[in-house]
């Protein structure tokens, strides 16, 4: 009987070599997107948030910029642990709440400086009129409490089932639902008011 050496095992290296094609193929899987293709996927997303939490036209584009900025520090450290949209979702709702808590008396007086402008600037009636609608949209929304806001924004503006609310919020189910019926609640009084203080002034005149 002959001696033969002994068989020595380096955990990981045989392995690690013989499988090394799945490793790869894996990994490339499972890597995160880049941060261009978050970008041009997800900026109208983000864009659309942004706007309809309550920041004015002028802030957009800075507001959106800091979105992705956050996005670009914190991307390689996104795990997957939730959708990329909930992801993205969190990030637009912390950098919009800072940006509401310095620019929340601002907000208003850009938003009837637009109008006033775009009053005061020729064009076609139908351009007249949605600028008008979409000041007198972001006024109501500024009339609701945070939460209902957020999910009367979700459910009605970006067309989410309360599922994918629940996912987005972390709220739950019949919370997302009771929110949702007081904002609508809240909502249909305020157009109601505003018909009837409309159709006074039609009779006054």
């Amino acid at each position: 009987m002959t001696d033969s050496p002994p068989t020595i095992h380096t955990p990981g290296v045989l392995t690690a070599t013989a499988d090394a094609p799945a490793v790869l193929r894996r990994e490339r899987e499972e890597a995160p997107p880049t941060f261009e293709e978050v970008y041009q996927q997800h900026f109208d997303f983000v864009w659309r948030l942004v706007r309809r939490f309550g920041v004015t036209e002028a802030h957009g584009d800075d507001v959106v910029q800091d979105v992705f900025l956050v996005v670009h520090r914190q991307l390689a450290g996104f795990e997957g642990r939730s959708s990329l949209r909930t992801w993205l979702y969190g990030i637009t709702r912390r950098v919009v709440a800072d940006h509401r808590k310095k620019q929340r008396r601002r907000r208003e007086t850009d938003i009837e400086a637009v109008a006033e402008r775009s009053s005061d600037r020729p064009g076609p009636e139908d351009r007249m009129e949605q600028k008008q609608a979409m000041a007198f949209l972001n006024r109501l929304l500024d009339e609701l409490p945070d939460e209902q806001r957020e999910v009367f924004v979700l459910a009605e503006l970006e067309q989410l089932s309360a599922p994918e609310i629940v996912e987005l919020t972390g709220t739950k189910l019949n919370t997302v639902y009771s929110r949702l019926r007081l904002a609508r609640r809240s909502f249909e009084r305020a157009l109601d008011e505003a018909r009837g203080r409309g159709s006074h002034s039609r009779g006054d005149g």
